[in-house]
């Protein structure tokens, strides 16, 4: 039984029976009609995935990995803020009319920064300390530049990792401010689960926990019956993740080199409104 569905489940039950709605609030997100997009939340929800036991990924429904790894390898790989770079559409919305969503994301992993060692981007730095200063606890990296956010389509939501080496084991925590937990929350969970798997072996190191800090959890008024259908299913065996062990090198990596076994998941008819 996936140890994701269990967490999930718990979340989203949590959150329905203790939850706060800010119905009768203004807010920004609007549904397509116009109106505006209410949630129910909790605050401060914290999960542990154990990374060397088993791959986090929802059964209660598919998650479409390839596309979630793309748009990891878009952000931290590509460190794109263009959506023609990205294999999928799921960006299209918040892009202009040159593709580009703003000084947002993989903009900021690629500029460029000055330290003792030498000028590293943020993904540089990581993969160096990793390799050469692994006991330091400021393997940090951090999208979320004040000083650029007016110039973002979106205000990153998992904004910050860091990552932090226990002897041979690689552990990471993703900081988000803000998580939609019907359409996103196994996407985010999965795609950063493949990341530090992704570092861990071009580092030498064996992966360890994922810690998932999520500061605004919520359930949009429209998902509502939409979760209260998952979290009755019963979750089934989690898959294994495969990634190639020929590959050696952070910027080698492409979508085909991790695949997912035995992935067996419910089937999921309904569409999913998404709140702007």
């Amino acid at each position: 039984m996936s140890a994701a569905d269990k967490i999930f489940i718990q979340n989203c039950r949590q959150i329905l029976q203790q939850g706060v709605w800010d119905k009768g609030q203004p807010v920004r997100p609007k549904w397509q009609d116009g109106s505006p997009a209410h949630t129910i939340k909790l605050f401060g929800i914290v999960n542990r995935y154990n990374l060397k036991e088993e791959f986090p990924i929802l059964t209660l429904r598919e998650t479409r990995l390839k596309n979630a790894v793309d748009e990891l390898l878009w952000i931290w790989q590509k460190k794109s803020n263009n959506v023609n770079d990205l294999a999928s559409h799921i960006w299209d919305q918040w892009a202009d009319n040159t593709g580009s969503i703003g000084k947002a994301y993989g903009y900021q992993l690629g500029i460029k920064h000055h330290y003792p060692e030498g000028e590293f981007d943020q993904v540089d730095r990581i993969l160096f300390d990793l390799w050469n200063n692994p006991t330091s606890r400021r393997i940090i990296s951090n999208m979320y530049s004040h000083q650029d956010l007016h110039e973002m389509s979106l205000y990153p939501c998992a904004y910050s990792m860091t990552f932090n080496v226990s002897g041979k084991t690689l552990n990471a925590v993703l900081n988000q401010r803000s998580q939609d937990m019907l359409v996103a929350n196994s996407w985010n969970v999965s795609q950063y689960a493949v990341l530090v798997h992704l570092l861990a072996q071009v580092s030498q190191l064996e992966v360890g926990e994922l810690v998932h800090v999520i500061a605004d959890a919520h359930i949009y008024d429209r998902h509502v019956p939409l979760v209260e259908e998952l979290i009755e299913r019963n979750p089934l065996d989690a898959p294994r993740l495969i990634i190639n062990p020929e590959i050696d090198n952070f910027y080698d990596f492409s979508v085909s080199d991790v695949q997912l076994e035995n992935y067996k998941f419910h089937k999921f008819a309904h569409r999913i409104p998404v709140a702007q």
